[in-house]
């Protein structure tokens, strides 16, 4: 045997004696690189010397503190672990006030002050006798040491976007201030907000965003009279502040690329132009991005065109932080897919989960068995919508609702001058037929575990290939079981799905 020996590196940042006995999250992210300096501290992330203690670590890696350099590789998630742990326990407790002489001079250290009972000085700084001997007699300007730049309900009251969140989460309760409200005050609030979609023509669904909670509890918070940003303001002054927001979280997102890698994800659509435009979107740990949207309109979209356009987005972002590609599963995404999979040996293409699952419909819906039933109910609501009084008749007959199906036929129909024309009478042959009804229900049957899965994969609230893996077993299952009686049917979805 040989005299091999395995070399141990030793790791500093991982020593448990180099960091202390405590709970403090910070100690996740830090360590002492000089055991004899315990005031100087050095961050994981970054590399950077931190004097003062962990309490200025927790801050370098929050960010936003403008006397701490920040850490250029802390993540959105390590941001609001450290800015919540500061907050809690920053809360309730006295500002200490400073001497702004010389430390040593006195022989008394900071004062604290306590603020109960009383307001904060809109000044910085107050006239104290100096804490020094009594020989000195001079005046000392004492300062806050965290100058109450805010109230002190606005310093530990949370940001509208927590709110939003601990909403939506399960262990949301009920502040004091929305159980006390009454249901009058609540009524006319939700009519105030129902009367502007009404007056502005705004889609419904809009509402349902988490931007226009954010903004709701944003109004709330800060008050009465405050006037709404003017038509200029929003057109050019907060446009052009919201693009720069957007590059520096651009700018957050390409750290995240270059330390957890990403992927890069497009996705074609035409619009009412008849302009074909592809959507190019990043995935990486701090979440998915967009990039930009390319007019592909004039190209002809082969796998080479396609080859040279996703290349040139992959070096955009950095050739070596790329380590996916998604996009649909058309036969020329595919063969550009193995292109690039050949040029850049890192690289792994995926078909998308979503069009997959489209393709999977499509294809249930060429099935013989289903494609008559479906060509018959087609034909059947597009001659209902395109007569109105055919129309206004089943609506009646279905309290309004958006839906046919077999029933007892009316005088509307009877004496209906649409009754007696051929595509009436093959119509009402489709609509009474059994076995018209039977074919549809084996349609719904074979279609709604799939639709199920693209419900899931169309989530954007957390990563779906667990769900989706599990969903296709539980789709697999109930087809079989749908259609045990009828094992031609059930092969063909088999091989489908």
């Amino acid at each position: 045997m040989g005299n091999e020996s395995t070399e141990i590196t030793y790791d500093s940042s991982k020593d448990p004696k180099r960091k202390a006995n405590s709970k403090d999250p910070g100690w996740k992210y830090g360590f002492w690189p000089d055991l004899s300096r315990k005031d100087l501290i050095q961050c994981n992330l970054c590399g950077r010397e931190i004097t003062q203690g962990i309490k200025r670590l927790k801050q370098h890696l929050a960010k936003g503190y403008g006397d701490v350099v920040a850490c250029r590789n802390t993540t959105t998630k390590i941001m609001k672990e450290m800015r919540d742990y500061i907050l809690k326990n920053s809360r309730n407790k006295p500002f200490t006030l400073v001497d702004n002489d010389d430390a040593n001079d006195g022989d008394e250290g900071p004062q604290d002050v306590s603020l109960e009972g009383t307001q904060p000085s809109s000044h910085n700084s107050v006239s104290h006798l100096s804490s020094g001997t009594s020989s000195k007699r001079k005046q000392a300007a004492l300062r806050f040491s965290q100058p109450p730049s805010k109230s002190i309900a606005a310093m530990v009251r949370k940001t509208p976007e927590e709110i939003v969140d601990e909403r939506h989460s399960k262990s949301y309760q009920k502040t004091l201030e929305e159980c006390t409200k009454s249901k009058e005050e609540k009524d006319r609030v939700a009519m105030h907000v129902a009367y502007y979609f009404y007056d502005c023509g705004i889609p419904f669904n809009t509402i349902t965003a988490r931007s226009f909670e954010v903004m709701l509890e944003s109004v709330a918070q800060i008050g009465t009279g405050w006037r709404p940003p003017s038509y200029h303001d929003v057109r050019v002054k907060l446009l052009e502040r919201a693009k720069k927001e957007i590059d520096l979280l651009l700018e957050k997102h390409k750290v995240a690329w270059k330390r957890y890698e990403c992927t890069l994800m497009s996705d074609g659509w035409t619009d009412r132009r008849n302009r074909h435009l592809i959507n190019f979107l990043i995935n990486s740990p701090e979440g998915t991005f967009f990039l930009e949207s390319v007019d592909a309109s004039g190209e002809s979209h082969d796998a080479a065109m396609l080859a040279r356009l996703l290349k040139g987005k992959i070096q955009e972002i950095g050739k070596e932080n790329v380590v996916q590609l998604v996009t649909d599963n058309g036969a020329n995404y595919k063969a550009a897919g193995r292109l690039l999979e050949e040029k850049i040996p890192s690289l792994f293409w995926t078909s998308c989960a979503s069009h997959c699952l489209d393709l999977m419909l499509e294809d249930i819906g060429k099935l013989p068995e289903f494609k008559q039933k479906i060509e018959s109910a087609r034909r059947t609501t597009t001659f209902i919508y395109r007569h109105g009084r055919i129309l206004s008749a089943m609506r009646e007959f279905t309290g309004g609702k958006d839906l046919v199906r077999p029933g007892v036929t009316s005088d509307h129909w009877s004496t209906s001058k649409l009754a007696n024309t051929e595509a009436g009478k093959k119509v009402y042959d489709s609509v009474f037929s059994t076995r018209f009804w039977t074919g549809v229900e084996d349609c719904i049957k074979a279609s709604q575990p799939i639709l199920v899965m693209l419900r899931i994969v169309d989530a954007d609230e957390i990563p779906a290939m667990a769900e989706v893996a599990m969903a296709m077993e539980i789709a697999k299952k109930k087809l079989n079981e749908a259609f045990a009686s009828q094992p031609r049917i059930l092969s063909k979805l088999m091989d489908i799905v």
